[in-house]
């Protein structure tokens, strides 16, 4: 009874309004910001027997993402897939996203593996390319078994040019295609004659130019580039801008010093800088090389890859190398080229989430306010997704830093057990392609992965590590 003549000091778990009612009545009461994770009982489960663990997972995600933010990303080169993508095959098509068969392909990656049939001279048309493909002889792989990336349809096939990343830090590399541009592009499902002859184009010249342009250039540091982007509204991501800006003038004066034609150096120049798109893919493959120095380190929970191939969306953990963890790919709300609506869109689609994992890209919206302009929603939403990616992530950049938040760093590490533990999931930023083969991209927006590949991976983490 002596309980009911003291001063009652409440603790309000839960429902805020409980809290607030209570406070409204003058009552000593604190409220303790906590709901149940989003997979509810099979979730807390994982997180009960995640604390039974003995390694120090603390101490092997703090390696991991050291090794993250201390990758010097660094573009030393080019080639062609054959000769420089490990693994790369004659009869192989490389796509972004966990492993798939082309019987469960969407529309846009059916319509980019055609396309790069076609362009390998391996087909003649739609009809030849899907007999080929049906008879058994093309071999389908995901770019991340292959140390690359590709956005969207992330389709490469062995005649394509590279670009070669090597982070400097650790001495591995990573590998992407060059980009198209928007609009109807191989990359969006797209595979028309227009589609094959820019292929070719970029195959023929402005391979071989910028391949001698950077070879009389010498290596570019990627790292700093991108740094230095955060900083001028990029989150290089979904906006590229400045980051490509700041490419042309690395690559320009060199490309001028090649030995191609006036009328070839000008064509390379005037394509670059028309397409504010053209650093995604130096972008996407300098978070690759960073994040591969993260992989197989034992007891961390820390993603390094987020990959969506239109039908799954899949992640790996540094802790568990090789494994997938995979689900829906999501719709994603956004803004729609006229003439386009929801109804057209694909289900999220491509590699470019590698930019998140690696501690930009959508994480980084607080620093790129112009981009809610192409992908939607407003600039407050913008700065609190940022905000909310700290509490799901290990670490702030020492090099990515976001101006507006006082240059704090970019959220750098996401955390598997921190994802289920709160309920909050990673925030993407996007582009969207048709549903069908062969027209292209129709907007860009926004999405989230689905919640139960990081419980999942989680599950399959306290398996592995239970004693």
């Amino acid at each position: 009874m002596s309980l009911f003549k003291e001063e009652l000091k409440i603790v309000n778990i839960g429902l805020k309004s409980f809290y607030e009612d209570l406070k409204k009545q003058g009552a000593n009461v604190v409220h303790v910001d906590w709901k149940p994770p989003l997979g509810g009982s099979k979730a807390l489960k994982i997180l009960n027997d995640f604390n039974k663990l003995t390694i120090d997972v603390e101490k092997a995600n703090k390696e991991a993402v050291e090794r993250i933010m201390n990758s010097q990303p660094t573009l030393v080169g080019m080639g062609i897939a054959r000769d420089v993508v490990p693994g790369m095959k004659d009869n192989m098509v490389l796509h972004a996203g966990p492993p798939i068969t082309w019987d469960r392909m969407c529309g846009p990656l059916k319509g980019a593996v055609i396309g790069g049939l076609i362009y390998e001279g391996k087909a003649k048309d739609e009809k030849e390319a899907i007999e080929l493909i049906e008879s058994g002889e093309i071999e389908f792989d995901p770019w991340h078994h292959h140390d690359g990336v590709g956005p969207m349809a992330g389709v490469a096939t062995p005649s394509m040019p590279v670009f070669i990343i090597e982070n400097k830090t650790y001495g591995i590399k990573a590998y992407c295609t060059m980009n198209e541009g928007l609009g109807k592009v191989l990359r969006y499902g797209a595979n028309g004659p227009d589609v094959i002859k820019k292929l070719k184009w970029m195959e023929e010249t402005l391979y071989p130019v910028l391949k001698e342009a950077i070879e009389l250039k010498g290596e570019i540091n990627l790292k700093n580039l991108i740094a230095q982007a955060v900083q001028m509204g990029d989150e290089c991501h979904n906006r590229n801008r400045a980051a490509t800006s700041l490419f042309i003038r690395e690559i320009a004066p060199a490309i001028l010093d090649t030995n191609f034609s006036n009328k070839e150096k000008k064509e390379v120049i005037e394509f670059i800088n028309s397409n504010d798109h053209f650093f995604l893919n130096l972008s996407m493959p300098a978070a690759k090389s960073a994040t591969l120095a993260a992989e197989g380190i034992k007891g961390s929970t820390i993603v390094t890859v987020m990959a969506r191939n239109g039908t799954d969306f899949g992640i790996r953990l540094a802790g568990l190398p090789g494994q997938w963890f995979v689900g829906p790919a999501q719709e994603v709300e956004g803004l729609y080229f006229p003439g386009f609506t929801k109804e057209d869109a694909n289900p999220d689609i491509g590699d470019s989430t590698i930019t998140e994992t690696g501690g930009f890209g959508g994480f980084a919206m607080a620093g790129a306010p112009a981009i809610v302009k192409f992908v939607g929603g407003t600039v407050q939403e913008a700065i609190e997704t940022t905000l909310k990616m700290y509490e799901i992530t290990d670490a702030e950049n020492n090099t990515y830093k976001i101006p507006f938040l006082n240059f704090r760093g970019t959220p750098t590490g996401l955390n598997v057990k921190k994802v289920v533990e709160k309920g909050i999931l990673p925030r993407i930023n996007t582009g969207i392609a048709h549903k069908e083969p062969g027209i292209g991209q129709v907007g860009a927006g926004l999405t989230y992965p689905p919640m139960n590949i990081f419980i999942d991976a989680l599950e399959a983490f306290v398996k592995e590590y239970l004693d």
